[in-house]
């Protein structure tokens, strides 16, 4: 399978002699990405709504559930393929000792987080050349919409692993083919069992549609590819549903019919819309490079590559995915490679102007977080204390100074990065990179006790738990919703029996949720109100418990 290569596939995996500096930026990179994955991953409450659902299939699976169709609180319905949240189950179980259920369980994301890193970085590499992967790694660390899903507890993390690995097997498989075969292989099996049929969807379209319009892909190499990697995925994916069709036939039966027909959705436009935030910086940096390569995109296999990816992420990902940021993760791939490939190319003036305006912006997010952490410590300015004690919801400020040495560490990185770096195209990235650790850093070691209090629900619910009588748990609910029920089972270990569904008042407590702006619902008389209250921060929504 030799087949001549021009000069953007030349042989990559090879290593030369390291320049004057190249170690110091390959461990500037190392020590970033360790403090972006770990920063933010334990040390809060499972969030909703992306934490919500997972949690309480973790639990299940803890405490003796199905491993081949873990389901959540309360539901008969398969969530999605078990993997992740076996992974997630295994990591809350060897940090037991040490860490809450779900702290444990989200330390899982660093495998499938380093995952994505390694894989856009050797992508970078192999599509243009050495030190571009750094570039990509860097501009991938930056972007904005990744860094709140890919510290949460969901699959689509796993998802976006995957999806990683194929893309990089793809830009590999026309110098390693069979290296790339057994990547595509993993991804294709793995990301079935992670995220069902929407991530192997998109990576066998690409590989189809790739041979079936441009002439570079249509060889017996690349078909050998491609037929290896179906092979290879084939028992993992069929393991898995031959055990669910022989343990859970009706689990089966609704999970394989809701899969094949959820592809009736029409919300491309959405992710395309949010590219303007969600993609940045990659998205200007990739439409430079579209323009820059204006004649090259269909004549060139790696662009061929990359826009074919991105349409078929994007056909699938909006025919199947409901209008929420977290799935358009995938779409980040192809923009981050075609942006990586850009930096060395941009204009002085473009490439001074971003790198100043990530300078800026990160530099005035990282006062103002100092600056209230500074007020909450101190107790000035007070009216900044009052303020953030007032949306926080917490009680009084509570410093956590221990975690004031992390915080230090971040603003040393980001200010030595700032002054003493050489600034030019490369430090663009570089600086974007920093920036995005230095604030999300500063973020998850200062404020995340007021954050946290603001967005859990354990007080909440453990003191409903807490004004019932021994052994209750029967809970007729109205209004609570998806993510709320879930929490709830999460903290109490009981499953609430939505009226919605039930249409009958068989409990012995009633739990009601109430909305702003929506007319509260009386019970009858026969129902005693027991227990109300809400998140010391919530506005929206809070809870009445009722006893017959």
């Amino acid at each position: 399978m030799r087949f001549q290569l021009d000069h953007d596939w030349q042989g990559n995996m090879s290593t030369p002699r390291a320049r004057i500096g190249e170690n110091a930026k390959t461990h500037l990179l190392l020590v970033l990405c360790a403090i972006w994955i770990l920063f933010g991953l334990t040390g809060h409450a499972p969030w909703k709504p992306l934490e919500s659902t997972s949690i309480t299939i973790v639990k299940n699976i803890l405490q003796g559930g199905s491993l081949v169709a873990p389901l959540a609180a309360g539901e008969s319905t398969l969530e999605s393929p078990p993997l992740y949240y076996l992974s997630a189950a295994a990591s809350a179980q060897l940090f037991s000792p040490f860490l809450s259920m779900h702290d444990g369980a989200r330390l899982i994301n660093t495998l499938w987080i380093t995952i994505i890193l390694l894989m856009v970085g050797m992508t970078g590499r192999e599509l243009w050349a050495r030190g571009v992967g750094r570039h990509a790694t860097f501009i991938m660390v930056g972007t904005i919409g990744l860094v709140m899903n890919a510290h949460s507890l969901n699959t689509e993390i796993a998802g976006l692993a995957c999806a990683a690995t194929g893309f990089y097997a793809l830009a590999l498989s026309r110098r390693r083919p069979w290296r790339a075969s057994g990547l595509l292989g993993l991804a294709l099996g793995v990301g079935f069992l992670t995220d069902g049929l929407v991530m192997p969807a998109i990576l066998l379209s690409t590989s189809l549609l790739l041979p079936l319009i441009f002439k570079p892909w249509r060889t017996v190499s690349f078909a050998k590819v491609l037929g290896t990697a179906i092979v290879i995925s084939m028992p993992l994916a069929g393991s898995w549903l031959g055990l669910l069709y022989f343990q859970q036939p009706a689990i089966f039966r609704q999970w394989l019919n809701a899969g094949l027909n959820g592809f009736d959705l029409q919300n491309h436009f959405y992710f395309l819309r949010i590219l303007g935030w969600y993609a940045w910086p990659a998205l200007p940096l990739a439409m430079w490079g579209l323009w820059r390569n204006r004649d090259k995109l269909f004549s060139k296999p790696k662009f061929q590559l990359m826009i074919v990816f991105f349409a078929c992420t994007l056909f699938f990902l909006g025919s199947s995915a409901q209008s929420k940021d977290i799935y358009a993760m995938p779409l980040l791939l192809p923009l981050v490679a075609l942006g990586a490939g850009s930096v060395e190319h941009l204009k002085r003036g473009a490439a001074s102007a971003l790198n100043w305006f990530g300078i800026t912006l990160f530099g005035l997010i990282g006062f103002l977080i100092w600056l209230g952490w500074i007020a909450m410590a101190t107790g000035h300015p007070a009216k900044i204390k009052e303020r953030m004690l007032f949306l926080s919801g917490a009680a009084n400020a509570d410093v956590q100074w221990l975690m004031l040495l992390p915080a230090i560490l971040v603003t040393a990185i980001w200010l030595f990065t700032c002054i003493r770096a050489k600034q030019g195209n490369r430090s663009t990235v570089t600086n974007w990179a920093v920036g995005m650790t230095f604030g999300w850093g500063l973020l998850m070691s200062l404020w995340l006790p007021w954050i946290d209090s603001a967005k859990s629900y354990e007080t909440v619910f453990t003191g409903i738990h807490k004004a019932l009588p021994a052994n209750s748990s029967c809970i007729n609910s109205l209004g609570v919703g998806q993510s709320q029920r879930m929490l709830f089972s999460y903290y109490t270990g009981i499953n609430l029996k939505p009226v919605e569904t039930t249409e009958r008042l068989d409990c012995k407590f009633y739990l009601i949720q109430d909305d702003r702006g929506t007319a509260k619902m009386q019970p009858g008389d026969e129902w005693k109100l027991i227990w109300h209250g809400k998140r010391a921060a919530d506005r929206k929504e809070s809870f009445r418990l009722f006893q017959r």
